[in-house]
């Protein structure tokens, strides 16, 4: 299980993502943020399976 503020990425993504917070209700409950190259802030939901700890 990942911990909030925790550092994230896709198995196969080069974005790092911090985790926000989790929707335990919904399948994809993990919450993830991050900054698009362009400064703009960027909200994701992801299931558990689909993320690793970031590489840092």
């Amino acid at each position: 299980m990942f911990q909030k503020g925790q550092k994230v990425q896709q198995e196969f993504g080069i974005q790092v993502m911090e985790v926000i917070g989790f929707e335990p209700e919904l399948i994809e409950n993990v919450i993830t943020q991050w900054e698009d190259e362009e400064g703009t802030i960027v909200t994701g939901k992801f299931m558990e399976s689909q993320l690793l700890p970031a590489e840092e």
